[in-house]
């Protein structure tokens, strides 16, 4: 690309070093989670959300376990400022939820977004001015001192607006597109606008340093961030909140080094939606501190259940491979991460495990929502004997014995491959039934008999076989063995390895029983079948004529035989 040249760094580094950061190797607590859907996702949207969808919204947010919310910016227009007296005038606002909303450091704004909050039970005033060079050049054509000024102001206004109306408030300031402001102007305009406010540990001013626009590598936020919270005057009387956006598609990043780098709060959006390429996804940040352990304070639980409502009601789409929320995130279609899938989830469950460690799950999809049979282990011409034996088992209760999955395996991919799609778990189940269950030509059996005589057993096997119905005589060590012996001499068919397995389908009296039968025939030719019947020895010898069929029709094909 030809136009790099007219690009360079738009971020300035700290004064000093400031990498104490680094010395962590995670999050151990939660910070503060503020809301910014109804706000900064609300105004990115094509078309922003109705009156009655925002209030829908809230009260999602409020289910999910926020307790900091921003509203709105209610002087930027009437949609807004109703929305939020509606909550006022309602009682819609839980006593444990505090509202947040927006405004410039401009006096009517200000005095208007009085008006909106009067009678509110408690809030959060969020003023904000931008501080940036390129802003200070390009759009105030202001110097620092006057940038300071409106900072000042605002935070005076405010203050004394708040004191009058004598309710409930908090205050928050942010140093807008602080990101591309010299940390050093930043922490002065903010150690300004702390003196106005003059907090106290019980009611804490909020300090936000927005990204704005993300402009670094992640490390470069967190030094910024670390440089604030060093220096910032009453720090035990400040919160230092983020608010992160995606530019460069570190957010989430950004979030996290800022957390280690000293601060207590973030502010974010589900799924990432807001300005541009968005805000950070709360939803992947939660979820990442809950995969080690941390309780994120925030209830995501059934996510697919957020998704389709966040879905709804923005018009917005969750990506297929969103973190933790999208549709394939838990999806394996590769064999051989199937079958570690599968392992995994075995290993786990015989040997009682407490700590999650499935391979290439990174967490327990029914944690928050989503299923293995559904989710995690889905079937395409690419899936291996692992995902299908698992399906069937978890599915269907057919447990597919080792020796066999291979058979089985290949018989679902081809048919997937054909079709050239997914199969879901019926049709995976109907291909195996096709091909493995009760196969009954060209050889059907009937009824058996046996006695026992010397030395074993003898048994009388009648089929219905090139048009006939015919009593088949064998002689073995049991019932199984001389039913076998009985097809081989009077079909004209060898084979040897008789592998044998059963189980139950169902419980009860009247309960199915599937027995799974192997062969293979002198040409190394295997085959496999499985019989499905109320009587176990019926089901079994269902599956020998079933594999017996299957080596029949395979010998007919290659060799022209009967």
């Amino acid at each position: 690309m030809k136009n790099v040249t007219k690009y360079k760094k738009g971020y300035y580094m700290p004064p000093e070093r400031c990498t104490d950061w680094c010395a962590k190797d995670s999050i151990d607590k939660a910070p503060i989670w503020c809301s910014v859907d109804l706000r900064d996702g609300n105004q990115a949207l094509v078309t922003p959300m109705s009156l009655e969808e925002k209030l829908e919204f809230f009260d999602m947010l409020v289910k999910i376990g926020f307790k900091e919310i921003e509203v709105g910016f209610p002087a930027a227009s009437e949609t807004e400022f109703t929305f939020l007296r509606r909550l006022i005038d309602d009682d819609l606002i839980p006593d444990d939820v505090t509202v947040q909303v927006l405004t410039q450091s401009r006096e009517h704004i200000i005095k208007r977004t009085f008006e909106a909050l009067k009678g509110c039970k408690k809030a959060i005033v969020h003023l904000y001015n931008s501080t940036s060079v390129a802003q200070r050049e390009q759009v105030f054509g202001k110097d620092k001192a006057e940038i300071v000024k409106i900072a000042v102001d605002g935070a005076q206004l405010i203050k004394r607006l708040a004191e009058e109306d004598g309710g409930n408030y908090r205050f928050e300031y942010s140093p807008e597109s602080f990101t591309g402001t010299e940390p050093e102007f930043a922490l002065e305009i903010c150690n300004e606008v702390i003196n106005v406010f003059d907090p106290t540990p019980d009611k804490p001013l909020i300090i936000n340093l927005p990204s704005t626009v993300e402009m670094s590598m992640p490390h470069v936020y967190a030094c910024q961030v670390e440089y604030m919270h060093k220096h910032l005057l009453k720090r035990d009387c400040v919160q230092i909140s983020l608010h992160p956006h995606n530019d460069r598609g570190c957010g989430v990043s950004d979030a996290e080094m800022g957390v280690l780098a000293g601060a207590d709060r973030v502010e974010g959006t589900l799924f990432g939606n807001g300005e541009r390429t968005g805000n950070v996804d709360i939803v992947t940040l939660a979820m990442n501190m809950y995969m080690q352990g941390v309780d994120p304070g925030l209830d995501f639980s059934d996510i697919p259940a957020i998704r389709d409502e966040y879905e709804r009601l923005t018009n917005m789409t969750v990506p297929p491979r969103h973190p933790y929320a999208g549709q394939l995130v838990f999806t394996a279609f590769s064999g051989s991460h199937q079958d570690a899938i599968a392992k995994g989830l075995t290993y786990r469950k015989t040997h009682d495990k407490k700590i999650w460690d499935v391979p290439y799950l990174p967490i327990d999809p029914t944690d928050i929502g989503r299923s293995y049979d559904s989710d995690v282990i889905r079937i395409n011409s690419q899936s291996g004997k692992g995902g299908v034996s698992y399906m069937l088992e978890q599915s269907f209760g057919y447990h597919i014995p080792k020796n066999m999955r291979e058979a089985v395996g290949y018989a679902v991919k081809n048919a997937s491959d054909h079709a050239h799609k997914e199969l879901k778990p019926q049709e995976v189940f109907n291909v195996f039934s096709d091909h493995f269950i009760n196969i009954e030509t060209p050889v059907t059996f009937l009824r058996y008999t046996t006695n026992n005589i010397s030395g074993g057993v003898e048994a009388c096997v009648t089929v219905r076989y090139d048009g006939r119905t015919q009593d088949f005589i064998g002689r073995g060590n049991g019932a199984l063995d001389a039913i076998s012996d009985a097809l081989k001499t009077n079909l004209g068919i060898m084979y040897s390895n008789l592998q044998y397995t059963e189980h139950a389908l169902e419980e009860g009296s009247h309960s199915r029983a599937a027995a799974y039968v192997g062969i293979t025939d002198p040409f190394d030719h295997k085959a496999w079948a499985v019989g499905i019947d109320t009587d176990i020895m019926r089901a079994s010898v269902k599956a020998l004529v079933g594999a017996i069929n299957k080596l029949l029709t395979k010998h007919e094909k290659e060799f022209g035989e009967n």
